[in-house]
C-alpha cells in the first residue's frame, strides 16, 4: 500500500516531548510509514541526523519515498529494533537526543488483506511484519498444541474463553487445516456470543499476531538499549496501544528511575478527542517518556 498520507499518531506529543533542534541525532526505532519522522527531521536541520528502522520492507519503502528530500540525513535499516544498539553504534548515533517507539501494527496492514492481519477481509493467516520470517499465523493455528494456544490467547489476547475457542481450533483444524484470516474468523464468531461492537475474534487476531512477531519480547529487549544509547538529558517516547505494552513500558520506566531515567510523564498522554475524531486508530494510544540522567 503506497499510503504517503497516513496520519502518525500523537504527533504533536511527540515533537514537543523529543524537542528536536538542529544539530541533533535522533533514533525512530518503529519508523513506519515516516509520518513521525519526517516532522523530526524537518526540526534538526541543518547537520541532524535520523536512523530509521522498522523491519517491515513495505512500510520502509513509503518511508523512503516520503523521506527522500532529506537525502543523507537520514539512514534506514530493514530489520527489528532489537538490534537497535548494533546499528547505532555503526551508523553514529551513540549518545542520541532521542528515541522513538511507535508500537503495534498500522493501518497499512489491517487494510491490506494480503497481510493476514484482519477477520474481515479474506486474506492468508500470515501476520508476520517481517515476512522473510518462517513463523506465521497459520503455523501457529495448525501446529501448536491445546496448550499454548490457550496460554497465548489468555495472556497475549486477554481472552477468558481461550479455553473454548482452542478446542474449536484443534477440533476443526482434524479435518481441514486453517488458510485464511476468514476462515478462523467465522470459527470463532460461531463459538463466541457476541457482545457489543467488538468482534469475538479481536482478542484472539491480538494474541496470534503478537506471539507471531515476539511483540512482548522484542520490546523488554529493546527499552534497556534505549536507556544505555541516550546522552544525558535525552529523551526515550513509547507509544503503546494495548494495555499489556503499556505494562512492561510502565514497569521498566518505574525500575530505572532511580538509575537511568527521570519520569517526564507522571501519567499516561492520550490523545485528544479531536485527534480521535480524525485519526480513530489513535483511539487507544498511549504515551509515555523518560528523560536519560
Amino acid at each position: 500500500m503506497d499510503d504517503v498520507s497516513h496520519v502518525p499518531v500523537l504527533l504533536e506529543e511527540v515533537l514537543q516531548y523529543l524537542d528536536p533542534k538542529p544539530g541533533e541525532h535522533f533514533i525512530d526505532a518503529t519508523v513506519g510509514q515516516g509520518g513521525h519522522a519526517e516532522r523530526i527531521l524537518e526540526r534538526v536541520l541543518p547537520g541532524g541526523r535520523l536512523l530509521a528502522i522498522d523491519r517491515d520492507a513495505d512500510n520502509l519503502a513509503i518511508a523512503r519515498k516520503r523521506l527522500a528530500r532529506f537525502g543523507h540525513q537520514v539512514t534506514f535499516i530493514r530489520d527489528s529494533y532489537i538490534r537497535m544498539s548494533q546499528y547505532a553504534a555503526e551508523e553514529g548515533f551513540l549518545g542520541a537526543s532521542g528515541i522513538l517507539l511507535d508500537l503495534g501494527f498500522s493501518s497499512a496492514h489491517v487494510d491490506d488483506p494480503s497481510r493476514g492481519f484482519s477477520f474481515q477481509g479474506e486474506g492468508p493467516l500470515d501476520m508476520r511484519y517481517d515476512r522473510t520470517q518462517d513463523l506465521t499465523a497459520a503455523h501457529v493455528v495448525n501446529e501448536w498444541s491445546k496448550d499454548e494456544l490457550v496460554r497465548i490467547f489468555r495472556v497475549y489476547g486477554e481472552e477468558h474463553l481461550a479455553s473454548r475457542i482452542a478446542d474449536a481450533i484443534v477440533n476443526m483444524r482434524r479435518e481441514q487445516l486453517f488458510a485464511t484470516t476468514s476462515e478462523l474468523g467465522q470459527l470463532i464468531e460461531d463459538v463466541v456470543p457476541r457482545h457489543g461492537k467488538i468482534h469475538p475474534a479481536t482478542r484472539v487476531f491480538q494474541a496470534l499476531r503478537i506471539a507471531v512477531n515476539d511483540e512482548l519480547g522484542g520490546l523488554k529487549q529493546v527499552l534497556p538499549q534505549a536507556a544505555k544509547l541516550l546522552r544525558t538529558g535525552g529523551r526515550l517516547v513509547v507509544i503503546s496501544f494495548h494495555s499489556l505494552e503499556d505494562g512492561i513500558v510502565k514497569r521498566f520506566f518505574k525500575k530505572e528511575a532511580s538509575h537511568f531515567f527521570r519520569l517526564v510523564t507522571k501519567h499516561v498522554v492520550i490523545p485528544s478527542p479531536q485527534e480521535i475524531k480524525i485519526n480513530p486508530r489513535a483511539r487507544s494510544a498511549k504515551l509515555r517518556v523518560a528523560e536519560r540522567i
